[in-house]
């Protein structure tokens, strides 16, 4: 990976789609998400990505959620090995569901060890536990024995919005507190909390500001709606610990770039969360 020619380091992309089945019709659910970010997601395999990310002259940490809820048609292991190939610009990370318990842990470490994983990714709605449930430890555990960070969704989602009864899942799971708990438990794992964290914006600033080791990444949201505190906290406390995302495919790193370049943010700023602060936790 070439970080000087690389203008940014996008740490939150979804894969969809599997580069090994023909099938690629998206799941009812995905396209209730695409209704609910009103953009049609484009579903690309991880070369797909890659290839749009070296256009953009970015690299993009990419990854699947593993939960029943989820319509998944790709694999940690497919994503491993495709991000290898690619590695010019793609970051692969895992994702455990905490509720496989032993078999979940092996696994976890399966993929650190043979598949080179550099971080995990969780969504405590969508997988249904607070992360501060002791059920989640032992996996905690091997990412930090391993020193690779956590991601966590935070905040409310668009997975199920709009469904009835929201596909059942629960914001209570989200809210980026629970993470405190984590923070001060694993002081050596880093954690991401994913997204502007609506309605707990400042519970995230307070977590991230008191924890060395928590950053916030800026994916999910169009940056013209970022409340103003989230700014106000990346232009100065937190200049170090924010972090570029999309979450794409549903939002386009383009045009989150193009919101985002409209915002107050200082001229010494902007490149630390465009890039140097996320090459410097994934230790590129």
């Amino acid at each position: 990976m070439d970080l000087k020619n690389l203008v940014a380091i996008d740490v939150h992309t979804h894969a969809w789609k599997s580069a090994l089945q023909v099938d690629d019709k998206p799941s009812e659910q995905q396209e209730a998400m695409g209704r609910y970010f009103r953009y049609q997601p484009q579903h690309q395999t991880v070369p797909e990505m890659a290839e749009l990310y070296r256009k953009l002259k970015m690299a993009f940490v990419v990854f699947t959620v593993d939960s029943p809820r989820e319509a998944r048609k790709i694999t940690n292991e497919e994503i491993a090995e495709l991000a290898r190939k690619h590695s010019d610009v793609a970051i692969p990370f895992a994702s455990i569901n905490p509720h496989r318990g032993e078999e979940g842990v092996r696994a976890a470490k399966r993929l650190i060890n043979d598949h080179g994983v550099k971080g995990f990714k969780f969504h405590p709605t969508v997988q249904e536990f607070f992360p501060n449930d002791p059920l989640a430890y032992p996996l905690y555990e091997a990412i930090a024995e391993a020193k690779l960070p956590a991601l966590f969704h935070t905040g409310q989602t668009g997975v199920g919005a709009g469904t009835r009864g929201g596909g059942g899942l629960r914001l209570k799971y989200s809210n980026p507190l629970h993470l405190d708990d984590v923070a001060a438990d694993f002081p050596d794992m880093p954690i991401i909390l994913a997204h502007p964290s609506f309605p707990w914006q400042e519970e995230a600033l307070s977590v991230a500001t008191h924890k060395p080791q928590v950053y916030i990444d800026l994916s999910g949201w169009s940056p013209k709606y970022f409340p103003p505190i989230l700014v106000q906290y990346a232009n100065t406390l937190l200049k170090d610990k924010i972090l570029f995302g999309s979450d794409y495919p549903v939002l386009h790193p383009e045009k989150w770039v193009e919101e985002f370049d409209k915002l107050p943010i200082k001229p010494e700023v902007r490149p630390k969360i465009m890039k140097e602060n996320a090459a410097r936790l994934l230790k590129l």
